[in-house]
């Protein structure tokens, strides 16, 4: 039997925590090759080569494309992406994948669905469909949307949104949140076995902080200077942060995170990555996960833990009654994290699914002629 290439591309630990469960079945499967290429921050020791726990993982890394700038400017975004697309077009034509996978909507997946185009590999895509208002990831998102061929996407809304963008229908599946695979699958530390393998101690009161760049229209670091002084006003509550992504601002915010936590030892860590067995632990162990980052839509409430969402960057997403939106202001962000504290964590009504995405996909993947996928057409909608 001829197996099926799938190539998957990973570049944060954010993202592969999110593919582990769909590479693992992948792997698994006797009737397809997985192929996997790590890109972006998984090869940064600025961003703690978290690459090498893709490997220590046990999966096999066909390729590595460099392509992060060391840069925190629009303009080193941009070139990162040309790197990228070098990168990727040299490494397909090496491997020769049959399928290529990408998540989300994150600068990094633009350069190899880019490559892929005109190699005429089909793209499956996964998390499309969604709306993060205050960020560039909105339009990347879309962007790589009508790049791909078939869609695996998180919620009926988001399946209906990819279908109004000209996407045909029955290339379109609702197969939930993969992230949400882990809460079903891993064996997760409990609050002693957490604090043993970090070194850092909890405390009655513990916050979990993930905080982004809001890239439009706005400062770097005015929300984060705000959530900081916020964040102040509970004395004795550890809190535990973790660094910012890659995106122009990034780094602005690290430092001034470093700066915080250099000051408050004890109280407060700032990790570089905590890899989703001990970030998704602690969630279990927080009172409030406060920031601005998608793990507060789509995890937390999964544990009915109250999510602190800050500002627009998760603006127009589907959100649980779980989640609390507040501005950044530092009033605003202090009144909300006090009445998400009283939060009924009995309520599980998360709307990303149930925790069977690998599966789904896989089976559907299964089912797919992939060679006739390449020929796309748009699906018109009636207008009234």
């Amino acid at each position: 039997m001829i197996k099926k290439k799938i190539c998957v591309v990973t570049g944060t630990r954010a993202e592969y925590g999110l593919l582990y469960w769909l590479l693992h079945t992948l792997r698994a499967a006797e009737d397809f090759q997985l192929q996997l290429i790590t890109t972006g921050m998984h090869l940064s020791p600025e961003f703690g080569m978290t690459g090498l726990e893709v490997e220590a993982d046990g999966f096999v890394v066909d390729a590595k494309v460099e392509m992060l700038l060391s840069s925190d400017t629009p303009v080193g975004t941009a070139k990162s992406i040309g790197l990228g697309v070098v990168g990727f077009a040299d490494v397909f034509a090496r491997l020769q994948p049959d399928l290529l996978v990408v998540l989300g909507d994150r600068f990094e997946m633009l350069a190899p669905v880019q490559a892929a185009l005109p190699a005429q590999i089909p793209v499956a895509h996964i998390h499309g469909g969604e709306s993060s208002q205050g960020a560039i990831d909105d339009s990347i998102r879309h962007a790589i949307t009508k790049m791909s061929h078939i869609h695996f996407v998180a919620a009926e809304p988001y399946r209906n949104r990819v279908i109004q963008m000209g996407e045909e229908p029955g290339r379109v599946f609702n197969v939930g949140a993969p992230g949400l695979d882990h809460l079903l699958r891993n064996d997760f530390p409990d609050k002693m076995a957490w604090q043993g393998e970090t070194g850092f101690s909890l405390a009655k009161q513990n916050f979990l902080v993930t905080y982004h760049p809001v890239t439009i229209g706005q400062s770097a670091t005015a929300g984060l200077s705000a959530l900081l002084l916020a964040l102040e006003q509970f004395s004795g509550a550890r809190i535990i942060f973790c660094k910012a992504n890659a995106d122009s601002g990034g780094r602005k915010i690290n430092k001034l995170l470093a700066e915080y936590v250099s000051g408050r030892p004890g109280e407060t860590v700032l990790f570089d990555n905590l890899g989703s067995r001990l970030y998704l632990g602690l969630m279990r162990h927080v009172d409030l996960l406060v920031g601005n980052s998608s793990s507060g839509l789509i995890e937390a409430p999964f544990f009915a833990v109250p999510t602190v969402n800050v500002g627009s960057r998760q603006d127009g997403r589907l959100k649980a009654s779980s989640v609390y939106d507040c501005s950044e202001d530092t009033q605003e962000i202090v009144k909300t994290m006090k009445i998400a504290l009283n939060h009924d964590r009995a309520k599980n009504d998360s709307p990303y699914g149930r925790g069977n995405s690998a599966e789904q996909m896989v089976e559907i993947l299964r089912k797919t002629d992939f060679k006739a996928l390449i020929n796309k057409k748009f699906h018109d909608l009636e207008l009234s």
